[in-house]
């Protein structure tokens, strides 16, 4: 079965609003094993949208529509697919009822304005929605079965989940089942390639490969009669990426950097900072996102200006006036100065030119330190991209290099 995505909402053209439902919708029909080829993004106009549907009905099997069914104005949606299937908009007595037993049930007075989430295309199902007042809808078009759902993610998700994936799979009771190998250190091409037989060969299961961060990952996908089956199938292919990637490989599934971090340090008893100036903070805050971080992470001194190097983690100026502060020099001291000011076994440091403008460094130098009880490591990395870009590949540099010294892996031996 193919679908496609179609998200509606003028505020997601202007980029005032990042288009997330459209991700986790494909993260999940990947998962239920539906084929996902594209994904469009119309305005707040009841003609386009209109259009944008027929098209989509003379490609797909399905489509997934969200965004549009609120009580305003410009919530055009339901109009839109009453337009493109050629049918009137009837009113749902039951709906209304449904409404206004929710308001009440609130302590408050419903606007008569949301009586429009009441009315629905003439020949078309509504799906309940257990977070919000917006049903979503569900209407055969020809040859294709088209969802409307809300585009508040909290809403749509669940109804997503609980009504429209298990229509599209019918009576398919097999199991798919995904596991995400997530990898650091090499590019997605030099992946591809040393993967790229397993690619070719892979039907079932299969293998995709995801970039972002920094990270690198490979997900392998199998479906069979049960769970245990699936993953059995994908047990043989997972061992021969583990034994062409090796050490690359860090996590799997939800074993991002910053858990695997925390865990190995929590079994060995220390404790952790960041010394951090180029990243300002972002190293700290993804290590307290995961919960039960306090545990192990004392704080941060995110050290932005050269003075505060020098005087809250006493790197000596002179050392700053020989090599610059974007100097291994630099984050080593920072590193120490950190370890003893925030009381921890094992800090993690960072200084860097993330630009637009260069500084001491040209933009993309970062360096990154880490102090242990074990010793000390130290590199300077040359990023790619803008400086959003830089800053974001810099914290998971460093993370990265922080798991490599708790391994004891010498950084220069890769």
């Amino acid at each position: 079965m193919i679908v496609e995505i179609l998200a509606i909402g003028t505020e997601l053209l202007l980029g005032q609003i990042v288009n997330s439902n459209a991700t986790r919708i494909g993260e999940r029909l990947a998962d239920a094993g539906l084929d996902h080829f594209l994904q469009t993004v119309v305005g707040d106009n009841e003609a386009r949208i209109a259009a944008a549907i027929d098209a989509s009905c003379s490609r797909a099997d399905a489509l997934i529509i969200t965004g549009g069914l609120g009580p305003t104005k410009d919530d055009l949606t339901r109009e839109a697919i009453a337009r493109a299937a050629g049918v009137e908009m009837i009113f749902d007595a039951d709906q209304e009822e449904r409404l206004r037993e929710r308001w009440t049930s609130s302590g408050r007075v419903m606007p008569e304005s949301n009586l429009q989430q009441a009315e629905r295309p003439l020949g078309s199902e509504l799906i309940a929605n257990p977070k919000g007042t917006a049903p979503g809808i569900r209407i055969r078009m020809a040859d294709t079965w088209v969802f409307a759902l809300p585009g508040v993610p909290a809403e749509m998700v669940p109804m997503l989940e609980n009504s429209v994936i298990p229509f599209l799979r019918g009576d398919d009771d097999a199991a798919v089942v995904s596991r995400l190998l997530r990898t650091w250190g090499e590019s997605e091409s030099a992946i591809g390639e040393r993967l790229g037989d397993l690619y070719d060969a892979s039907t079932n299961p299969t293998i995709a490969f995801l970039a972002s961060g920094g990270e690198i990952k490979i997900r392998i996908t199998a479906k069979a009669a049960t769970r245990d089956e699936a993953s059995a199938m994908i047990d043989p292919i997972e061992a021969t990426v583990r034994e062409r990637l090796g050490k690359r490989i860090f996590g799997v599934d939800d074993e991002t950097v910053e858990v695997v971090v925390l865990r190995m340090l929590e079994e060995r008893g220390w404790t952790l900072g960041t010394a951090e100036s180029a990243t300002g903070g972002l190293i700290a805050g993804r290590i307290t996102s995961v919960p039960g971080a306090s545990r192990v992470f004392r704080g941060s001194v995110v050290s932005y200006a050269t003075e505060v190097k020098e005087s809250l983690l006493e790197v000596p100026g002179d050392l700053v006036a020989e090599h610059g502060v974007v100097s291994e020099p630099v984050a080593i001291a920072m590193a120490e100065g950190a370890r003893g000011r925030l009381d921890a076994n094992v800090v993690v440091a960072v200084t860097g030119s993330a630009g637009p403008d260069p500084q001491d460094q040209p933009v993309g130098t970062v360096v990154v330190s880490v102090v242990t009880p074990e010793g000390s490591q130290v590199r300077t990395l040359q990023l790619p991209g803008d400086r959003e870009r830089v800053r974001t590949f810099a914290s998971t540099a460093a993370l990265q290099l922080l798991r490599m010294s708790l391994q004891g892996v010498d950084w220069g031996s890769r």
